[in-house]
């Protein structure tokens, strides 16, 4: 789902039969049980040129919106997800498993169809504009995204095929995938992450059914938007969609991190919400809240074709679910090729416990880098991307130590403090140094900095 994003950054169905195959925009995918072709490296390979950027077999022209860097595109088509034994794969595995066995339908098949194959290409209209997101929304900033062109893009959230398979006929749903933004460096963020979005509609009679009385009531009315629900739904209809997600959630959690644990909830926009929203956990002791999920815009509903239901949504950051279950400090380690990472996670049932065992902690390596900035078009996640992209995942965590603008000439200055860190070995200040270099030289070249070195 869409992270709160700018909206609020931290850190988010049916009695119709589909045939086997169902064509999503183009793409072929596979409905009630999961579609799990990964996209082999090798045929992800991307060639980049002045004019075009080709990527899974297609080639998108570039424009003045183009700023997927090769850094980025290598990790297309890796697809962590769907790798067998992978600490995501067990994550994903474990809500999949779960989702089938709690959720049947009649004959006692499978509810929730589970996509996690489709292409992390997609339209800025898919992205953006089928989620009713503004034209003028900090969300779509070319700052905060990863553009092919202005109307192809690197999905930002797995909420970019919402619409997509709504319209194709699906009531209940579950969407994973690998999703990009251009964000802040530190151990818990990474431009490079997965989601697995949540999707349940409702008819008047499945949901109504076990009310007792229920079949006196209505999915909607018209009346004024009101802070308790949106201006086309009954009250009652919102009120059973808020306990249905409420107890969906609770019992996931439940089967994750077990039965101790207590929920609490946190602004989940239960009335009514943005139509883009990332569920967020955070551990207090033992309550754990939740954010950012709630009952779906219902003009986005009305739009993809159901006009008579109504119906929730989530999303799971799952690196931040496998980070809390098994213990893993460092969000790139899930990039590691380590086999003394990835051999712990090897077990024969996916929901058995693991404690992840820290690998040697190596010494970090701090330099500091500072420059005037050009203009006020500067964005500092523009020198985030700079800089993962020459020292990629040696680079821990930058940090903005220091901001000071000059009294008499106005310019602003900003100091970096760049941590490098090998996870699975002890860097050299001579190697740390020649990176750092390339990164100061590139900043001046690339950003139109004046360096401070």
């Amino acid at each position: 789902m869409a992270m709160l994003w700018r909206f609020m950054r931290v850190a988010k169905y049916s009695t119709r039969g589909l045939s086997q195959e169902v064509k999503v925009r183009g793409i072929i995918t596979h409905s009630r049980h999961s579609s799990s072709r990964s996209i082999p490296s090798d045929i992800a390979a991307n060639t980049a040129s002045l004019n075009t950027v080709e990527l899974l077999g297609k080639v998108y022209p570039r424009d003045d919106y183009s700023n997927v860097t090769e850094k980025i595109l290598s990790k297309v088509g890796k697809n962590l997800h769907n790798q067998k034994h992978h600490p995501l794969w067990l994550i994903k595995e474990q809500v999949k498993d779960h989702f089938y066995k709690q959720y049947t339908g009649r004959f006692g098949t499978p509810l929730f169809s589970v996509y996690d194959a489709l292409s992390p290409v997609v339209t800025v209209q898919q992205n953006f504009d089928s989620l009713l997101i503004p034209h003028d929304h900090a969300s779509r900033r070319r700052e905060d995204n990863y553009y092919l062109n202005r109307d192809h893009m690197l999905r930002a959230h797995t909420s970019a095929h919402q619409w997509d398979l709504i319209h194709s006929g699906l009531d209940a749903f579950l969407a994973v995938g690998d999703v990009y933004r251009r964000d802040t460096i530190d151990s818990t963020h990474y431009p490079v992450f997965h989601q697995m979005e949540g999707v349940r509609l409702f008819s008047c009679h499945e949901l109504f059914c076990n009310v007792k009385g229920g079949e006196g009531f209505q999915l909607f009315e018209q009346g004024p938007r009101t802070a308790h629900k949106q201006e086309s739904h009954t009250m009652e209809a919102v009120r059973l969609v808020e306990f249905s997600l409420k107890q969906a959630l609770t019992r996931l959690m439940t089967h994750l991190f077990g039965d101790g644990l207590q929920v609490r909830w946190v602004d989940c926009y239960f009335p009514f919400t943005h139509p883009s929203f990332e569920m967020e956990i955070n551990f207090q002791g033992e309550w754990l809240e939740v954010l950012g999920c709630g009952v779906m815009e219902q003009e986005l509903v009305n739009s993809a074709g159901a006009q008579d239901k109504i119906g929730w949504a989530f999303g799971l950051g799952l690196e931040r679910l496998a980070m809390i279950l098994y213990d893993i400090p460092d969000i790139r380690l899930f990039w590691s090729e380590d086999e003394r990472f990835l051999k712990q996670f090897v077990v024969p049932h996916v929901c058995q416990k693991i404690k992840f065992q820290p690998l040697s902690k190596y010494p970090p390596l701090i330099n500091d880098i500072s420059f005037w900035l050009p203009s006020e078009t500067y964005s500092k996640n523009d020198f985030y991307d700079l800089a993962r992209t020459i020292g990629g995942d040696l680079i821990e965590k930058i940090v903005l130590l220091d901001e000071f603008t000059h009294p008499k000439t106005k310019k602003i200055s900003h100091c970096y403090r760049i941590t490098y860190r090998h996870p699975e070995r002890t860097l050299t200040q001579d190697e740390v140094h020649d990176i750092h270099q390339a990164i100061e030289a590139s900043a001046v070249r690339e950003l139109g900095v004046e360096g401070r070195f």
